[in-house]
Order: structure tokens, then C-alpha cells, then sequence
């Protein structure tokens, strides 16, 4: 079974190329796209460590490599190296057929091989995969020709959606096993749309079209992806013309910008969340100061105002696109009310409760500004809040290790819509993505993760959702508009998941 990848991705774009600003001298070129990309990529292995869980660099881990199963621009799954797949009727095996005439980027064959290894590989809790966790759950597997069976030790009814998810890359096994995790950094490769030409850490990444993919060659020749985490940076050079395509800027400088001659803009709302985690530490472990925390954020007001009105509040850790959204739970603006919770816990404006929350600044539009208006509200009520900037990296290293502040602001993806990639890992006690550990919680979720009964198990993810709501287990803000400013000879292709993708860009 074959796809055209134009029939699989849809189509995108890219502009002239232009000398770009601490990089080697680039001819202008119709084949050349330069981007602007708002956020490092710290290793080049998407199955292991802290950044295999960062959906911000998906996009890079996309262009590079193949997932087990892609996801169209709509998230819908479409096959890939994976041209089928299933369970037989009893949930106790696997089924997978594998594209067959691949290459990896060093000419060598792509085969079964590959998928068992990164599958097995995926599943070994020695390799340091931070969904260990998932893989682990289908063993035993035997390959016929180009077909795949696997034994179910315990049934997961997310098993196949990871598998267009965070981890879910197929690994070059010969390569790998040849020159070692050392070596696969300094010369990764992969079956995906572009390979690696060079790569400066914390600078810029160069990529070269891949004239064996499967799915068709890309349309730009060479792409150079520049590091600027800071927002006002990628603005400079959209506006200067040192980079063709941006996202991620602030959404007055996205109208701004979108309004010049020869630049437009894409905005669409995607998978990701603005979310607010509670630790359960310190402050947080009075109900009356989380309740009254949420009840004062007036969320209306901050995408109103910071955010221009793109995007939209959200009560729980689901957005309308995802299978469990519940529309009928809500959470009140009510400043009165927060006042009257903290004063039952004995404190007031002119004696607040007093934490720390953390917060990344540039990383996702306003989310440091976001910050401040959220701690001026809650000073009316009487929380009297210390913001702490970190970097995204430090994010996950304090969240791994359980030591994030009594509230930190994250953005959440979950480019598979699933409860389990939203609720699940973020307010499971247990799971690496999470902070909060309180036994009530975990013994609500724990049923669910294996529930064979599809309507059941979201039900159950819904009553999840509004527990956490009445506790206040954690404060979700908003669903993310992200904005995407390009050149006009740029034709681009939003992603809902968030990804940005150069092979979704074609020169316009």
C-alpha cells in the first residue's frame, strides 16, 4: 500500500533564502527557506531523555525522522512506515504491516528489523524512554516478510495513538548499534523528509532534502533553522527578511507584522494548552488557597487583552478538539469568593499567602506577561505570589525530579487527543510528567489506563476531569492560537499538533 505525501501532508512553502545572521554565507536561492524557531533542540534522539517529551521540538524530531504512524495537518492518522495496523479481536496481539522500498538517509534498506528494535528498544527501561511505560506493554514480537505480530502483556488502548506521539520514531537499528548514543549525535539519521547537513547546538540547524523519501522529495532544497528563543528576536528577523518564517511572537506583533508588504500569517488554534501545574507542597495543600487561586484568574480577560483574543479559556485539561472534552464543566471567575476561601485559611490582602511560581518568558506569546496579570489578580484576593523565570530545559529537569514550585506555568500538547496525553500524564501521581500525587486522584485514574471499553474509559476521563476541577488540582488557563508569520513566497501549512514542518512548505 503506497500514499502520495502530498495526499498525506497537504502542501506548505518556502521563500527565497537569504545570508542568515551568524551562518555561513547562503547563495539566494529559489531551493533555500530560512526559519526562525523559537526554541533550541537540546539532543538528537527523540525516544530518550527529558527533550523526548518537549512537543515544542517535534517539528525538528519530524523532519529528520519518521514516526510509526503520521499525523495529517487535521491530526487525523494516516500510514507511513506503518501502512496498517490493529488488534486482533481479543486485544491479546498486534498487528503491523510495514512500508517496504524505504532508505535510511545513509542509502542502507529500511526493514522490519527496524521497527521490532525501536519498538523493543522504546520499551527497555534502560534506555531511558520517558514513556517507558507504554512500549513496554506489547512484547514477544515475530516478523513475516513485511508483517509484524506482537503479544499484549497489558492492553492499552493509547498503544497505537503513541505511536504518532512523543517517542513514537522508528531508529535506525544497524546504524545505531554501529556508532553508539555518541555517535548517533554527532551524525543522526533518519528515514524523514530532510537529513542533517550541520548542526550548531544552541545556534542554528542545517537540513538537506531527502531525494529518497518515500513520501516525495520536499520542495525546499536546503532549510536553515535558526535557534531564537527570545520572541522579540524572531520578530527582527521576519521583519528584516534574515528568516522567511517565524512563530511564536506576540500577537499585537503577528497583526503588525501580517499587515507589511510582502508578509502574511497563519493562525489557527492547535493541540497545545496554557496550564498553571500545582505542586502538592506548601500552600497547595489547603484546598481553600488552590480554589481560591483559580477562582481569581479572570481568563476571558487575559486572552482578551494579552492575547488579542486568540485562543480560548478552558476549564479543564482538555480542548474541544480532544475525545473527553466536557463542555458542562465549568470553573467561576469569582475574586469575592477567593477572598472568602483564603479568609477561612486565615489570610486576607493585607495578610496573603505567600508562594513561588515559575514561568518561562518568550517561550509561548505573553506567557511571562500572562504570569504577571495572574499574580496582580491574585493579589486582590490575598496571594501574594513570587514569579521565578526559567528556561523550558529547566522545566522538565524540576518537573522529573518533583521539585517545580506550588505553581508553574507550562504549555501542554497533546497532538493525539487522547485523556491519558492530557489528564492522565500531567495529574497522575506516578508518571514523570506529573506533580501532583494525592492517593484520591490516583485511585480515580488508575482503572482507566487499561479500560477496554471505549465509551467507559472517556466517561471515566470526564468524572476524572471534574474532580480535578472541584479540587482544584491544577489551574488550566487557555487553548493556544499560534501564530505563524511567512514571507509571501512562502506557501505554508499550519499543523494542529503545533509542529512546525518545512516539508509542509512549498514556495508559493
Amino acid at each position: 500500500m503506497t500514499i502520495n505525501r502530498r495526499e498525506l501532508l497537504g502542501y506548505s512553502a518556502a521563500a527565497l533564502g537569504v545570508a542568515a545572521v551568524g551562518l555561513p554565507k547562503i547563495a539566494q536561492a529559489a531551493g533555500e527557506l530560512t526559519i526562525a524557531y523559537n526554541v533550541n533542540l537540546p539532543s538528537w534522539d527523540p525516544t530518550t531523555g527529558p527533550s523526548a517529551v518537549n512537543p515544542t521540538i517535534q517539528g525538528l524530531y519530524q523532519s529528520v525522522f519518521d514516526q510509526f504512524i503520521p499525523q495529517k495537518p487535521d491530526l487525523s492518522f494516516a500510514p507511513g512506515l506503518l501502512t496498517e495496523w490493529g488488534w486482533n479481536d481479543d486485544r491479546t496481539k498486534i498487528m503491523m504491516t510495514v512500508r517496504e522500498g524505504v532508505k535510511w538517509h545513509d542509502g542502507s534498506p529500511f526493514t522490519p528489523e527496524d521497527v521490532v528494535w525501536s519498538l523493543q528498544r522504546a520499551g527497555d527501561e534502560k534506555t531511558g524512554n520517558p514513556i517507558q511505560f507504554v512500549w513496554k506493554n506489547v512484547n514477544n514480537f515475530k516478523i513475516d516478510g513485511n508483517k509484524i505480530t506482537g503479544d499484549v502483556v497489558q492492553f492499552d488502548p493509547v498503544y497505537f495513538k503513541w505511536m504518532s506521539f512523543l517517542t513514537g520514531y522508528i531508529m535506525p537499528k544497524a546504524y545505531y548499534e554501529k556508532v553508539g548514543a555518541e555517535g548517533f549525535e554527532k551524525a543522526p539519521i533518519g528515514t524523514g523528509p530532510y537529513m542533517v547537513e550541520k548542526f550548531e547546538r544552541n545556534a542554528f540547524l542545517r537540513l538537506k532534502a531527502n531525494p529518497d523519501y518515500w513520501g516525495g522529495k520536499p520542495a525546499f532544497e536546503n532549510v536553515t533553522i535558526k535557534f531564537v528563543t527570545d520572541a522579540a528576536s524572531r520578530v527582527a528577523e521576519i521583519e528584516s527578511g534574515s528568516s522567511q518564517v517565524t512563530l511564536e511572537i506576540p500577537y499585537e506583533e503577528y497583526d503588525r507584522l501580517i499587515a507589511k508588504d510582502g508578509l502574511a500569517g497563519s493562525i489557527k488554534n492547535v493541540s497545545d494548552i496554557g496550564m498553571i501545574f500545582f505542586n502538592d507542597i506548601e500552600a497547595m495543600l489547603d484546598k481553600n488557597v488552590r480554589q481560591a487561586a483559580v477562582m481569581a484568574v479572570d481568563k476571558e480577560l487575559l486572552v482578551k487583552r494579552l492575547l488579542r483574543g486568540y485562543g480560548q479559556p478552558i476549564a479543564t485539561l482538555e480542548t474541544p478538539e480532544y475525545a473527553a472534552f466536557d463542555a458542562s464543566i465549568k470553573v467561576e471567575h469569582n475574586p469575592e469568593k477567593a477572598k472568602e476561601l483564603l479568609a477561612a485559611s486565615g489570610y486576607s490582602p493585607e495578610k496573603p499567602i505567600k508562594f513561588t511560581i515559575q514561568t518561562t518568558k518568550g517561550f509561548k506569546p505573553k506567557d511571562y506577561e500572562m504570569i504577571q496579570a495572574i499574580v496582580g489578580m491574585w493579589r486582590k484576593v490575598g496571594i501574594e505570589a513570587t514569579i521565578e523565570v526559567y528556561e523550558i530545559a529547566k522545566h522538565y529537569e524540576l518537573r522529573a525530579a518533583d521539585k517545580l514550585a506550588p505553581a508553574a506555568f507550562y504549555n501542554w500538547g497533546n497532538a493525539i487527543g487522547d485523556p491519558t496525553t492530557s489528564t492522565g500524564f500531567a495529574m497522575y501521581g506516578p508518571s514523570p510528567h506529573s506533580v501532583w500525587d494525592s492517593q484520591d486522584l490516583i485511585e480515580m485514574i488508575n482503572p482507566l489506563w487499561g479500560e477496554k471499553d471505549e465509551a467507559k474509559r472517556i466517561a471515566g476521563w470526564k468524572a476524572v476531569d471534574k474532580y480535578i476541577a472541584e479540587q482544584a488540582y491544577v489551574l488550566p488557563l487557555m487553548q493556544y492560537a499560534q501564530p505563524i508569520v511567512h514571507a509571501k513566497g512562502v506557501k505554508v501549512v499550519q499543523h494542529i499538533s503545533g509542529a512546525l514542518l518545512p516539508a509542509l512548505m512549498t514556495p508559493a
